[in-house]
């Protein structure tokens, strides 16, 4: 309690850890409205104790007297590594976090974030040293299991172990993308009452009496925003500005503190989300940006627009909106289509294909993308082409195939049968035909003049004194 009264000042809102969008110049901004922690974007701990520029772009250039208190954030699963990365990181900040909520699929591939929460060995071991070897103290970010009585174990390990302060997401590791759902404050309020270090929670705060009823009802020290935030940065003032605000507060922001132009189209992809469904067109314009430059023109464009609109039909709300939407205001994500799929752990699709090719938001990043260089592009299964199939494996065959089958099995027949397929470029039996003609060539005698002028080129013997 005396490091989050002293170190961290009371804070009570913070700025989550985001990937790519919790950078400097959004940490200023944030802090200009309100937020009074801020953690860095997620860090890789093995690639910043590797590589200079890495540490180099994403925190020793970043030093700002503005930019305190500030949490440096790390995902691992090596305890040494951990502590390597932390050593290096641990003048810059006033603490650091371990990465335990994480879903996504490149933390399961990478064996870090949420998909380490059954490893409780391995964690206790990664926050003692941790604890032992740091002058700062170290947190982790957590996400809940279904059972609440697992979930208070689970912290009381991590307190146990020498964290000084945890921030409970109140989800479950399955929990995200269109199966989010409503985070439980049930778990997170069953975790404050049960440890003695201060509490975070994130999750369901999307306007700031969400803030003080979280804090009400959960009696944590604090409370983290992170897609709140990204729409709307004055959150934690509890006001609602317009977009453009923000947007042209940012964008000064990013001038005198430079950062890949990738965060800034996110940012403000973020901030105009609604405008964007309306004026599509400008969308793709962002989208192609390559320039500082190039995203400010878009922002004015997008800027005259809403005030055109704004004069003419005043401050009211389109669409399912509470307000218009030039104004800063929350994404509600859809809740699951199947509940039932979310209770039991299982995860369904990502959603129905009419509704992905409608909204976006559904889309995989990936896809996204592709939407934004062709908007007419579809991702419905249902009017994809029709391949005509493999008459042994059910594959798409090739067009052109002699036998009407895809190359795999065409390869394997052309071979057992020493047969052809120009349409597939497999000539197993011209091949042979071309060898046995090459070997009777070869076998022909050859003639006698030949063997007469081979002699004559052969060397003379050596003469002996």
């Amino acid at each position: 309690m005396d490091f989050w009264n002293n170190t961290l000042q009371s804070a009570c809102y913070v700025l989550a850890p985001m990937v790519d969008q919790s950078e400097l110049a959004w940490r200023l901004l944030s802090r200009r409205h309100g937020v009074q922690l801020c953690y860095t974007p997620m860090l890789h701990a093995q690639v910043f104790v590797r590589d200079a520029n890495y540490r180099k772009e994403n925190l020793y250039c970043e030093v700002c007297p503005e930019d305190r208190p500030l949490i440096v954030q790390f995902c691992a699963n090596d305890p040494e590594v951990f502590v390597q990365a932390a050593l290096l990181a641990q003048d810059y900040c006033d603490a650091i976090d371990l990465n335990l909520g994480c879903p996504q699929m490149i933390a399961k591939r990478g064996h870090y974030g949420s998909f380490l929460q059954d490893e409780w060995d391995l964690l206790e071991k990664m926050i003692q040293l941790a604890h032992q070897k740091l002058s700062v103290p170290v947190t982790c970010k957590i996400r809940v299991f279904p059972e609440i009585e697992k979930t208070v174990e689970y912290a009381k390990m991590l307190e146990k172990a020498g964290c000084q302060l945890l921030t409970v997401h109140g989800r479950t590791k399955e929990q995200k993308g269109p199966l989010t759902g409503i985070a439980s404050w049930e778990h997170i309020k069953a975790v404050r009452n049960a440890v003695i270090i201060p509490v975070f929670a994130n999750g369901n705060i999307q306007y700031l009496n969400d803030v003080e009823r979280c804090m009400r009802e959960t009696a944590v020290q604090g409370v983290m925003s992170a897609e709140g935030n990204l729409h709307n940065p004055a959150l934690f003032e509890g006001r609602n500005p317009v977009v453009w605000e923000m947007a042209e507060e940012y964008l000064d922001l990013v001038r005198q503190f430079p950062c890949s132009l990738s965060f800034v189209r996110a940012h403000l992809f973020k901030l105009w989300h609604h405008t964007l469904q309306i004026h599509q067109e400008l969308r793709e314009e962002l989208a192609k940006a390559k320039t500082l430059e190039g995203v400010i023109v878009v922002n004015q464009n997008l800027k005259l627009k809403c005030q055109q609109e704004a004069c003419k039909f005043g401050e009211v709300a389109t669409g399912d909106l509470p307000l218009p939407h030039w104004i800063c205001q929350p994404y509600v994500r859809p809740l699951p289509k199947d509940p039932g799929k979310e209770e039991s752990g299982v995860r369904g699709k990502r959603a129905l294909e009419k509704e992905e090719d409608t909204n976006t938001e559904l889309l995989s990043k990936n896809k996204q993308k592709k939407k934004l260089r062709n908007p007419n592009k579809s991702f419905d299964p249902s009017i994809k082409p029709k391949y005509a199939k493999c008459e042994q494996c059910g594959n798409p065959k090739g067009n052109k195939c002699v036998f009407h089958l895809c190359r795999s099995c065409c390869k394997k027949k052309a071979f057992r049968e020493l047969a052809d397929c120009a349409g597939h470029g497999l000539f197993f039996k011209t091949k042979y035909e071309k060898s046995l003609h090459c070997k009777s060539v070869q076998n022909v005698e050859v003639p006698e003049t030949d063997q007469t002028e081979s002699k004559i080129l052969q060397p003379l013997p050596e003469i002996k004194a």
